[in-house]
């Protein structure tokens, strides 16, 4: 992977990673059309340059992360699944992390439940409706389903904040504070299982995708926040079903998009 083709990729984690899309299914398609081989740094790039997105949420909401130890322990409760997503992943999900077909068919079936989740989930029981230890914990094992590649972390997790009854705009801000310890794990386990394949050649590369993904996630979650709170996930819906579409099409019309 070239310094241009991380900066790329990076531009692609940092607009996708909170947006309801799928960030390493757009990796993933993003590497196919780059064609960029499928190698154990790429697939550990792709995970640890999520590092430098999380970082955008401590700064831009760095006051929330000191309210109080409720706060904490409430995403704490929300982490305890992420112990069977862990097994998920080295069971299940390593294999798929190269397949443009699952990622296709993740965003058509995701992009048909964010089409009507507005009209199945947006009841919040009032604009303050609190975030119990209950249903913090139903957020974090709804999580467990974005372990596969194209359904999205951000969607999982804000829908299943709206079928606790908060507000679009509370559970999207949840799901962000929930993927600081979310993915600050998955990227440390990342690093310290592929060790190895940080090398002075390879290390500029990861530090470079982190610095971009960090400024662009930056400007895409204040973004997508009032874009949400306005509009809803209609579009978003719409965007991966003509997305996966599209996908499907071209890998069943012959056309070779699968990472090699």
């Amino acid at each position: 992977m070239t310094i241009l083709e991380a900066i790329i990729v990076a531009i692609v984690e940092g607009i996708t990673e909170f947006l309801p899309i799928s960030s390493t299914g757009h990796m993933i398609i993003t590497q196919a059309i780059l064609g960029i081989p499928s190698s154990d740094f790429v697939k550990a790039f792709t995970v640890n340059i999520q590092f430098g997105a999380i970082l955008s949420v401590i700064v831009l909401y760095w006051k929330r992360f000191f309210q109080s130890w409720d706060f904490y322990f409430k995403l704490a409760v929300a982490c305890i699944p992420l112990i069977l997503a862990f097994i998920l992943d080295k069971l299940i999900i390593e294999a798929m992390l190269g397949s443009v077909l699952v990622v296709a068919i993740a965003l058509v079936v995701g992009g048909v439940v964010l089409v009507f989740a507005d009209k199945w989930f947006d009841r919040p029981e009032n604009e303050k409706t609190k975030l119990t230890f209950k249903k913090a914990f139903i957020i974090g094992l709804i999580q467990i389903i974005s372990v596969i590649p194209g359904v999205s972390r951000s969607a999982a997790t804000i829908i299943g904040g709206m079928s606790q009854k908060l507000s679009r705009k509370h559970a999207a801000e949840f799901s962000f504070f929930l993927a600081v310890p979310t993915m600050f794990a998955a990227s440390l386990y990342k690093l310290m299982d592929n060790t190895a394949l940080f090398t002075a050649d390879t290390l500029p590369v990861l530090l470079i995708g982190n610095v971009v993904a960090f400024l662009v996630a930056m400007v895409a979650i204040k973004s997508f926040i009032t874009f949400l709170t306005k509009h809803g996930f209609k579009a978003f819906g719409y965007y991966r079903i003509a997305v996966g579409v599209i996908i499907l099409i071209l890998l069943f019309s012959g056309q070779s998009l699968t990472i090699i």
